[in-house]
Formats: structure tokens, C-alpha cells, sequence
């Protein structure tokens, strides 16, 4: 595997940081469901499957509370 798939994608803090922390929560789900799809070596598949887990409750935490989804 490259080394820079194992990369995580991080993002500083600043102001509109909610939407950015959204945006980079979502590739790196992106990013741990692909390389899911070719990890065959299961030690490693069960790390990305606890990283992808991390990765979507933050992304559910950074929701806002009480504000309706606009429909598309």
C-alpha cells in the first residue's frame, strides 16, 4: 500500500471551521470506504473499519441542532 493513502486529511480551525471539519469528515469517509474495498488483510480492515465509524459520528456530532435540511 502507499504510504500516502495512509494520510489522514486534517484541517485547521478557524472561523466557518463547522463547514470545513463537514467537508474533510466526508472525504475521509470517502477515502476509508475505497480503501476498504481493497484491503484484504483483516487486522487492517478492522482499523479502517474504527476509522470510518470515527469519522461518521464526528461528521454526525458537527450537524447543526435544530435547523430543518433544506430539501435538494
Amino acid at each position: 500500500m502507499d504510504n500516502n493513502q495512509n494520510l489522514l486529511v486534517s484541517a485547521p480551525r478557524y472561523s466557518g471551521g463547522a463547514t470545513l471539519d463537514r467537508s474533510v469528515a466526508r472525504l475521509n469517509i470517502e477515502h476509508y470506504k475505497r480503501m476498504l474495498a481493497r484491503e484484504t488483510d483483516e487486522a487492517r480492515r478492522q482499523q479502517l473499519l474504527r476509522l470510518l465509524a470515527e469519522e461518521e459520528a464526528k461528521l454526525a456530532d458537527s450537524r447543526p441542532r435544530g435547523r430543518k435540511r433544506r430539501p435538494r
